[in-house]
């Protein structure tokens, strides 16, 4: 009971930070996912034996150049491209090969694009149409969460079939469906309550989430398989570190983005 209790609680307060921060303004926004994304550079090179504080130096200087840089596309376009071909390759050595190579250089290639350009991009998320709009960050926020929490509690109760047993044994086939379902419920919702996107662009943007998300959750799980602990931190009583909860959101954000831009500029 007291578990449960310390755990509630730190997720609440967590959720509390994180939306508070969405909707105050931009500032306070880019003020706690700085902190966050900290806080992740820290826990994940705990991960992959990597101690390099000038991963810290990068990410500040990337926060700068692309949340206060005008006419930046000849940096971004090459940096998402970068990322999402990281992210690719991480999802290719999920499914195919027993043990993510991390030879040194690759450790640095994976922080830097896979996590560091992914906090970047999910910081990008609210202005990808030129101005601040919060419901569009905190929308996948809540797909992500409705995402975790039917696919947990769907595959606890009807889950038979393994979705990658060798890396996360309480994933089940039965469990991503039942997320997949609600989190296309959430982003209906979402459309419905919020004058923003259409209710195809959400459904598609839940679709992004479940999808990216489950494939965040699950490449995460494997290097902490790897490093031999259960969560990446102990920040947050009962839930771990900060990289344990942001790390489906932050793998889906280049794909979201992407998704984003593309919208943006195709009729």
């Amino acid at each position: 009971m007291k578990e449960l209790l310390t755990r509630s609680l730190s997720g609440f307060l967590y959720v509390s930070i994180l939306l508070a921060s969405i909707f105050i303004s931009r500032y306070t926004f880019i003020g706690v996912f700085f902190i966050f994304g900290i806080i992740c550079i820290y826990e994940f090179q705990k991960l992959i034996h990597l101690r390099n504080k000038r991963l810290y130096i990068i990410f500040i200087l990337f926060i700068i150049l692309f949340q206060f840089v005008e006419d930046r596309w000849y940096i971004t376009v090459p940096v998402l491209m970068l990322t999402i071909v990281t992210e690719v390759f991480l999802v290719k050595d999920l499914v195919t090969i027993r043990i993510i190579p991390m030879f040194e250089k690759r450790k640095y290639l994976t922080s830097i694009f896979y996590l560091i350009t992914s906090i970047i991009f999910l910081t990008l998320i609210p202005i990808y149409n030129g101005k601040y709009e919060p419901i569009i960050i905190a929308g996948p926020f809540l797909i992500a969460w409705t995402n975790d929490t039917f696919a947990y509690l769907v595959g606890k109760n009807f889950g038979k079939h393994k979705l990658l047993e060798r890396i996360s044994p309480k994933k089940t086939i039965e469990g991503f469906a039942g997320g997949f379902v609600f989190s296309l419920l959430a982003g209906y919702l979402i459309s419905t309550f919020s004058d923003t996107l259409s209710i195809y662009v959400w459904l598609i943007i839940s679709i992004i989430m479940s999808i990216f998300g489950t494939l965040g959750d699950l490449i995460q799980s494997k290097f902490k398989r790897q490093a031999g602990v259960k969560d990446s931190g102990s920040i947050m009583p009962g839930h771990g570190g900060i990289f344990d909860r942001l790390d489906s959101i932050i793998f889906a954000s280049p794909f979201l983005y992407a998704f984003l831009q593309i919208l943006k500029y195709v009729p």
